[in-house]
């Protein structure tokens, strides 16, 4: 399909919005011949989908798999499950795992161009290659068949502040929107909404979905809402529900603003990692919301245990788990820790995804009648982990 046929379906506020298919391939829905996830292997054990999840992994991950695709490229950042549901007859399908890398071979921040498949045997493959540099942790899939990356270009891989205190050697970026078979079919851009795409995270309805995305270079976090019936990809509307999040330049981590996001649908607050104020917050009415409500409450302030959450993702049971980058307050006795905290914001437990600083960024979590799979990516040794528990 020719990007050219594309209609647009408005414009406003300096944002570009558009309207794709991703029709073809024969792809169902649930309940049109979709399969499950593929790690369904073994009957239901439902004391993993209400247990925490960090002490449910046991020792080594099942799978530990090189992210460095062909052109070399490194420091994997964002994480997304395939969804139950995505079409068939595309390069990806449900259950496999994208990891988008953000440096180039040179380990130059900013300038990755990759994003990998893992499938559910461990095996690594290249998805799909960007002619846009830095691909972030903004990286989501939906089941209408279409793939959404964020990318922060910084092509001399610095980020220094402006006499304004704008951040200068990185660009605004954008939000691509990329079909099952790996071909950019669309680009999200807004001046205002859209100012470095840095994380994201879905609540994906089958012919709607609302996507959240934080801007590390803003302090923000912006809802976009989607048509995609029939599995066309229309813009509704976008709007920005949360701001005020400290955001700067940082000489190791590049930036440092609001990443991880998840949310919680029975009550619709949307969870916010800041990393830059060492703290969760949370966000009221994130679906619903038609105006910027700052910052949302500190949901988590935990100095001990917090060292610049990044990544972010919440469990069936309401836990929320955490990548720590050590950007911020760091611990050298707990060095890129994944933490979990219950539902009500306390701590439960944490471990090391890597014994040296800074390797933790993006997780995932997929959750199903036969358990869970949880992945988190270790950027010092561009690798991803995998745990499957059944």
């Amino acid at each position: 399909m020719n990007i050219k046929n594309f209609v647009p379906a408005f414009a406003f506020g300096g944002a570009c919005l558009i309207v794709l298919c991703s029709c073809g391939g024969g792809g169902a829905r649930d309940g049109g011949g979709a399969p499950p996830p593929p790690y369904v292997k073994s009957p239901a054990d439902r004391a993993a989908l209400t247990s925490p999840v960090l002490t449910s992994l046991g020792g080594q991950p099942t799978f530990s798999v090189s992210t460095v695709p062909a052109n070399g490229d490194m420091n994997p950042y964002g994480v997304a499950f395939v969804p139950s549901g995505f079409p068939l007859g595309k390069s990806i399908r449900a259950g496999d795992i994208l990891v988008s890398n953000f440096n180039n071979a040179n380990n130059l921040q900013g300038t990755g161009t990759t994003i990998v498949r893992i499938d559910p045997a461990g095996q690594q493959s290249l998805f799909f290659q960007s002619s846009e540099i830095g691909l972030t942790t903004a990286l989501g899939a939906l089941q209408a068949g279409f793939v959404l990356v964020g990318h922060l270009p910084s092509p001399k891989g610095s980020c220094k502040t402006g006499p304004q205190g704008q951040a200068q050697g990185v660009s605004r970026g954008s939000l691509l929107v990329i079909d099952g078979n790996g071909t950019v079919v669309g680009k999200l851009t807004s001046e205002a909404l859209l100012d470095g795409p840095w994380d994201l995270t879905i609540n994906d309805l089958g012919d709607s979905a609302h996507v959240f995305v934080s801007n590390v270079l803003s302090g923000t976090v912006t809802r976009i809402d989607l048509d995609l019936q029939g599995r066309k990809f229309a813009v509704k509307g976008m709007v920005q529900i949360a701001s005020g999040y400290t955001h700067r330049c940082d000489p190791a981590a590049l930036v440092v603003g609001p990443t991880g996001l998840a949310l919680d649908p029975g009550t619709d607050t949307l969870f916010v990692s800041s990393a830059g104020d060492n703290a969760i917050y949370a966000v009221p009415n994130a679906s619903s919301a038609i105006v910027d409500q700052g910052e949302g409450s500190k949901f988590i302030n935990d100095a001990t245990h917090l060292h610049g959450p990044l990544g972010l993702a919440r469990a069936p049971n309401g836990d929320l788990i955490s990548a720590q980058g050590d950007a911020v307050n760091p611990d050298p006795n707990q060095p890129s820790e994944i933490v979990e905290f219950d539902a009500s914001g306390n701590f439960i437990s944490q471990f090391p995804i890597d014994p040296s600083a800074g390797s933790a960024f993006g997780l995932a979590l997929l959750a199903h009648d036969s358990g869970f799979a949880f992945a988190a990516v270790d950027d010092g040794l561009n690798v991803l982990d995998i745990w499957v528990v059944q």
